[in-house]
């Protein structure tokens, strides 16, 4: 059965019965269009059959006129509406690629594509801030219309209005929906079979919704898996349930997080049977991780194949754990954890050796799997806003139920923002709050492991066929250094970011006196010209957290013995070996963390400020409105040069702080002149001025040095007695 939970403010009985109408009056046509679907592929067979053809020969005169009279049917606006043709080969295909580049629409995908118009006005009725908001209402408009361009404008502008996060989860809802109109209307005939899937709920296959094949899902698979057991920390063991319930469940699942870890424990229910509940975490945020099977690439092929690494540690880990053939299993899972955990009940080998009695998912998407034992009780649970649940091809507003068996609670709740409403504290704090009729089912469903827990037992799950991540460029030795915050491991290691330098020729007087007031720091000269980078780093998964950073610095020449051009000539000196580099004058980052780890261990003037930036593509985007700063403009093609490791200077009390950055990826260099610094005229602060004093704060950069994916370390800052 289904539960619709809704938040506070949930809709009146009159709105939910509006609901349930509208997805009634969906479902009939989408039968409609798949009756007329199916007459239109009776009648593109019938047009090229070898019967019809051979009559055109014998008796050209009716042959003809019939031949003429099919063809009219499948190809006029009157009729069957375009060219609805489905032979598998030879001209039938040609009329028929034609028609949908032409873009005639069929009738069948017309009336297709009522019912899921149907359908968005039944989510509507759940959520009626997508009338109000008119960026949306925007985005329904051009994409029902078939206005691509329109619909590509509109999309752009939620992205820049409410940040990605947030446009993405507000469209969760009507994500599904949305992705089988564009299949269905645009000019591409190999996405028809995608929109006919969304259009009528039918299971997805991998490759024609997400341009994934079994091959490349095969390709992504990373070992074979392996399981280890561990301990809890003390903290963490205090935290595990000592009792059997949905929630505690959930809790556990909640402590352990998602580095790669799940739990088996043993309950004694109120029989005095034992059974055994197994709990798993979602995916790991950041890039795919080698260490551990729950990161994205794991997710997505458990997400449509069976087989995956994250399986077949569970596997090693119930084997390992002792489970007896044939006990009843329950199996909890979040996100990842939950498709993974769908995957092994419905591998019948696995429900021959122990009886699986109840799955339970949070956040998963799940709609494209069933369990092969059919007496496993099967609950799912999922927020509209959440986008992930929305990968199986089934939106909050479809028509179709692929499972009626199943407990199944969609839910609007108050959470709106991805990831955090796809944060299993989030789904916890809801089935508290918002859908608690939910908890009080799902617990009674596992009454049979409502006891004390026995016996529990964590295990690390890794992939054992590659390196560890960043080998062997990021494996290196590392040591703790003390700050405000607490230790931070040095070399701080950077996984994967993106970086853009601008560099601009300054007046060397004016770059001399923004250095301090020493005089053994002279800036480097070229011709008579000092040179100032303003770099834009993009760091998406670092030891310190994802952040963005924006610093301004001098190129500066040995501190002790300066010397003409030596910046060119340091250039072919190992990074370690050059004598000179660049002083920061300001930094500014987008976490704390960092903000200590620039001030504290490198010397460098770092605040904190809201900030973003897109550097990966040609055109490359940074903005901080706390620094009154953007960036904008495409780079070309350039051409490659040698990478760019560093020596950065920074100042702590009455020393020098040297600090080396080494960098691995494709630098390229490209002229500067279709980038733009503009600087707000109000901007205040430190870098603001210094932009101001070097003349370049809306000026184009005489060269940009670009990296749209690279790994740096950079070191613990060496103190110099200068």
């Amino acid at each position: 059965m289904r539960a619709d939970g809704h938040a506070p403010g949930r809709p009146t009985p009159d709105a939910e019965d509006d609901r349930e109408l509208l997805r009634r009056c969906a479902r009939d046509v989408v039968e409609a269009a798949e009756g007329i679907r199916a007459v239109s592929a009776r009648a593109g067979s019938a047009l090229f059959a070898p019967a019809l053809t051979a009559s055109v020969r014998r008796r050209p005169r009716t042959g003809l006129a019939a031949q003429w009279a099919l063809l009219r049917a499948l190809t006029n606006r009157q009729g069957l509406g375009a060219f609805a043709i489905t032979a598998p080969k030879g001209m039938g295909q040609v009329l028929g690629a034609a028609g949908e580049v032409l873009g005639r629409e069929s009738l069948a995908a017309l009336v297709a594509v009522t019912s899921l118009r149907l359908r968005i006005a039944a989510v509507l009725v759940d959520h009626p801030e997508f009338e109000r908001d008119p960026g949306m209402r925007r985005l329904m408009v051009a994409v029902t219309a078939d206005r691509d361009l329109e619909a590509v404008r509109a999309l752009r502008a939620l992205f820049r209005d409410q940040g990605a996060q947030r446009a993405l989860s507000g469209l969760a809802p009507l994500m599904a929906e949305l992705l089988a109109i564009r299949a269905l209307l645009d000019e591409d005939p190999k996405n028809d079979e995608t929109g006919w899937a969304l259009a009528a709920g039918r299971e997805l296959s991998a490759d024609p919704l997400h341009g994934i094949s079994a091959a490349h899902l095969s390709a992504m698979d990373k070992g074979e898996g392996a399981a280890e057991p561990v301990d809890l920390s003390d903290q963490e063991a205090q935290l595990i349930a000592a009792e059997g319930s949905f929630m505690g469940f959930l809790g556990n699942i909640e402590v352990l997080r998602t580095d790669g870890r799940i739990l088996v424990q043993d309950v004694r229910g109120p029989d005095g049977v034992v059974r055994y509940v197994l709990q798993a975490p979602g995916m790991a945020p950041g890039r795919p991780r080698n260490d551990s099977p729950q990161d994205f690439i794991g997710a997505w092929r458990n997400l449509f194949m069976a087989d995956s690494p994250y399986t077949r540690s569970i596997l090693l880990a119930l084997a390992d754990y002792g489970i007896p053939q044939g006990a009843e299993l329950a199996l909890i899972g979040h996100s990842e954890g939950g498709i993974a955990l769908m995957n092994l009940a419905q591998n019948e080998e696995f429900c021959r050796a122990y009886r699986v009695t109840h799955v339970v998912t949070v956040g998963s998407p799940v709609d494209n799997k069933k369990p092969a034992d059919p007496r496993t009780w099967v609950a799912s649970i999922t927020n509209q806003h959440d986008i992930v649940p929305v990968l199986d091809g089934r939106g909050a507003g479809s028509a179709f139920d692929p499972h009626p068996n199943w407990y199944e609670v969609d839910y609007t709740g108050p959470t709106h923002e991805f990831p955090l409403c796809h944060m299993l504290r989030e789904y916890i704090k809801h089935l508290t709050t918002v859908i608690p009729e939910a908890t009080v089912t799902v617990d009674e469903a596992l009454s049979p492991y409502r006891g004390a827990v026995e016996r529990s037992q964590v295990y690390q799950l890794k992939d054992r066929a590659r390196p560890p991540e960043g080998y062997p460029f990021l494996t290196l030795p590392t040591s703790a250094f003390p700050t405000t915050a607490g230790p931070v491991d040095v070399p701080v290691r950077y996984f994967d970011s993106s970086a853009a330098h601008l560099c601009f020729p300054v007046s060397a007087d004016t770059a001399r006196a923004l250095l301090p007031g020493v005089t053994w720091m002279t800036p480097s000269r070229l011709a008579r010209r000092a040179l100032a980078v303003l770099s834009l780093y993009e760091h998406r998964c670092t030891t310190i957290g994802p952040y963005t950073e924006i610093a301004l610095s001098v190129l500066v020449d040995d501190l002790w013995r300066p010397r003409p051009y030596d910046v060119a000539a340091d250039l072919l000196r190992r990074v370690d070996l050059r004598r000179t580099g660049r002083y920061v004058l300001s930094l500014a980052v987008t976490s704390e963390e960092a903000q200590i780890v620039g001030q504290e261990i490198w010397g460098q003037p770092a605040v904190r400020t809201a900030a973003d930036a897109d550097l990966m593509g040609r055109h490359i985007t940074a903005r901080s409105r706390g620094l009154g700063l953007a960036v904008e403009g495409r780079i070309g093609r350039g051409v490659r040069c040698l990478e760019a490791d560093w020596v950065l200077y920074g100042r702590r009390n009455d020393s020098t702080v040297r600090t080396l950055v080494r960098v691995h990826g494709r630098l390229r260099l490209h002229p500067g002149s279709g980038v733009r610094l503009r600087l707000d005229g109000a901007a205040a602060g430190p870098l603001a001025g210094q932009l101001r004093a070097l003349g370049i704060d809306r000026a184009r950069p005489l060269f940009v040095l670009s990296c749209p994916q690279l790994m740096l370390h950079r070191s613990a800052g060496a103190v110099l007695p200068r």
